[in-house]
């Protein structure tokens, strides 16, 4: 048998698997999840690879990450900050949580304040001001190491342009560290975010030491796993929308906070190129969430920032926004006596009543099922539907409103709708991006099954449910490149810059970025570098492409073209770089995505991934391999020669 890369991805219901073989044919399949230990989930789902299998890859998209900073279970962390400037994650951005709620609080830090330890040193923007010495080095690890922190992070002001006071003190707490405690490591934040804005880099660095002992331990809980099957050890997606080996996961772990949804938009890019789509949508509905993602040109759309669970997180990522609305997403009656629905979720256990694993309150799934949008009775993983006592707890949920429960499970699923459809809003026309210029491309689990409604309440046209569409993010993993990055500051003007200076540059990010491959040059690699770039006085950047060859006044013209499309007007200020990026990636596998061959509707109602030229209208529910497809009145779907369906609104 072919070598297989496969891809493993874990959800919140069911953890997902695409094993694609060097010819591009794939497989897929689905089992439980296991929340306790999200390995063993990983390990249940390899056992099913064929016997006799050759894998060269694993490439796991993994939610310990995001779990740990909801649950906070993560690391006790100490934090060591310039003196004068240790409540910087206290303080935040001084904006409130809710606007008009005054009662509405952030989440705390990662860090409380009494574990935050001052350092008497001082750089300022145009050197040293308070020299670190001996003695003041001497207290903080004194001080540090009698609260016998797990990690520690290092976080001083104005190190994105001078981390030596950074290096010395990490270097005396690591002698002194580990002499007593062999395991603690040792976090700066001029490795982990070498660039301006102290609270973003304090909190980048703060979540990268909270979470860092967590992760290498799961890493080397499935590793070990996957050994013991003989398989090779995992590759890890970061929320970049790249993989890296386990090692270097291990030491990145705030990178891997979108680790899977970033597989499923990958995945979807993927579509995208495929059908020639310049501009898409995409909705990954599972069993406790949805994440919505942008494609523009083909590519997933590549953002600096933004938090996960309230911890913001400074670092490239594909640009994924996730509510509480997904299959397991749990329908209630609030104090005012309105429904509701989540942001508390069934999950795996217990699951929707449907699953009969002892869920007792209807969930969205169930309220599909009630309305007979559901074509299937054994879901993946063996799951045999429990119909009747999906309907019985919508029903009761019904009597309680005093309605029935049609419209109970109509509203429902609106109330869900309308919760991923405000998700789509903000990463589209926040952007500039007009959804009815987009394709949604709708997948997971639940994405076939509310692609329709959410394409009504967008305008948008064409909706594109993918071949592989419940386990897309999978898909995406398995065929995802491998990637590393290296960043610098730069803090100039681009008017003060030549192009030698761009091409230094350039160069320097480069061979950073290559060498963390092992490999001496980018030979064989896709080189990016992109520039962070803002108006002069401004608050807020934008990523600017460039060439290692580009003239910075190029720079300054491509800022500025950015600058019309997402805010509609520029400025007459000098353009200045912020900072700098380099990516370098391999090239993405290869899939081969067609039918097997043409066929004919036998009324069914099943797509056994055959049917050229059938039509369908009307409601209709259509069984997909590993998801269900509903097609509502005013839509018209058709299969696609790759596989999946497209769906048009009819006029």
């Amino acid at each position: 048998m072919s070598d297989l890369t496969v891809g493993v991805d874990v959800g919140g219901t069911f953890t997902d698997l695409v094993a694609v073989a060097s010819d591009g044919d794939a497989t897929a399949w689905k089992v439980s999840s296991t929340p306790g230990d999200q390995s063993e989930g990983v390990a249940r789902a390899l056992e099913r690879l064929p016997p006799g299998s050759t894998v060269s890859a694993v490439v796991h998209g993994t939610t310990v990450v995001t779990n740990m900073l909801l649950e906070r279970t993560g690391a006790r962390v100490v934090l060591c900050a310039t003196r004068g400037v240790t409540d910087v994650l206290e303080l935040r951005r001084q904006e409130r949580a809710a606007l008009y709620d005054l009662a509405a609080h952030h989440p705390p830090p990662l860090v409380a304040a009494d574990c935050v330890v001052a350092v008497d040193e001082r750089i300022a923007p145009e050197g040293v001001v308070i020299e670190l010495g001996d003695d003041a080095i001497a207290k903080v690890v004194a001080r540090v190491s009698a609260m016998a922190p797990d990690v520690v992070a290092v976080a001083l002001l104005h190190s994105y342009a001078d981390g030596s006071h950074e290096r010395r003190l990490a270097q005396a707490l690591r002698e002194r560290l580990h002499a007593g405690s062999p395991g603690c490591d040792v976090v700066c934040s001029s490795d982990v975010l070498p660039e301006i804005r102290e609270y973003e880099r304090t909190a980048t660095t703060t979540c990268e030491a909270y979470v860092r002992p967590g992760v290498g331990r799961y890493v080397a809980r499935l590793a070990s796993r996957l050994e013991a099957m003989g398989l090779p050890s995992p590759n890890v997606m970061s929320s970049s929308g790249g993989t890296s080996p386990a090692a270097d996961a291990a030491s990145t772990g705030a990178a891997l906070a979108l680790s899977g949804p970033a597989g499923g938009v990958t995945g979807a890019a993927s579509i995208a190129r495929a059908l020639g789509i310049d501009r898409a949508l995409t909705i990954d509905i599972g069993g406790t969430s949805a994440d919505v993602g942008l494609v523009l040109d083909g590519e997933p759309l590549l953002e600096v920032g933004g938090a996960v669970a309230g911890v913001p997180i400074a670092l490239p990522r594909v640009l994924v926004e996730t509510v509480s609305a997904g299959g397991g997403s749990i329908a209630w009656i609030d104090d005012a006596g309105a429904l509701r629905v989540g942001p508390r979720s069934a999950g795996a256990r217990p699951g929707p009543v449907a699953f009969r694993r002892g869920g007792k309150q209807p969930t969205v799934t169930d309220a599909h099922i009630a309305l007979g949008n559901i074509a299937t009775r054994v879901m993946s993983d063996g799951v045999d539907l429990d119909t009747a006592g999906a309907i019985a707890a919508v029903d009761a949920l019904a009597s309680r409103l005093g309605s029935s429960r049609q419209a109970t499970a109509e509203a429902i699923v609106a109330i869900a709708d309308a919760s991923m459809a405000r998700a789509l809003r903000r990463v589209s026309v926040e952007r500039g991006i007009d959804p009815r210029q987009c394709a949604l491309i709708a997948f997971g689990g639940g994405g076939p099954l509310h692609a329709c409604g959410l394409a009504d309440r967008l305008e948008v046209p064409r909706v594109i449910v993918p071949p592989h569409a419940g386990v897309l993010s999978a898909l995406g993993l398995a065929i995802a490149p491998d990637r590393r990055s290296a960043a610098a500051s730069v803090m100039t003007v681009t008017d003060a810059l030549d192009a030698s200076d761009i091409a230094r540059l350039a160069d320097a990010l480069a061979a950073r970025a290559t060498a963390r491959r092992g490999v001496a040059s980018a030979n064989g690699l896709e080189v990016r570098w992109t520039a962070r770039a803002r108006y002069v006085g401004q608050g807020h950047d934008l990523d600017v492409p460039f060439r290692s060859d580009a003239p910075p006044s190029s720079v300054a013209d491509r800022f500025a073209s950015l600058h019309v499309e997402r805010y509609g007007f520029t400025l007459d200020r000098p353009v200045e770089v912020v900072s700098a990026r380099c990516t370098a990636s391999t090239a993405a596998r290869e899939v081969r995505l067609a039918r097997r061959g043409a066929g004919t509707w036998d009324g069914s109602m099943r797509d056994d991934g055959t049917l050229f030229e059938a039509t369908v209208r009307g409601h209709a529910a259509v069984e997909l391999p590993d998801a269900t497809l509903l097609v509502v009145p005013g839509w018209e779907a058709r299969p696609l020669p790759i596989g999946g369906w497209i769906m048009e609104r009819l006029t």
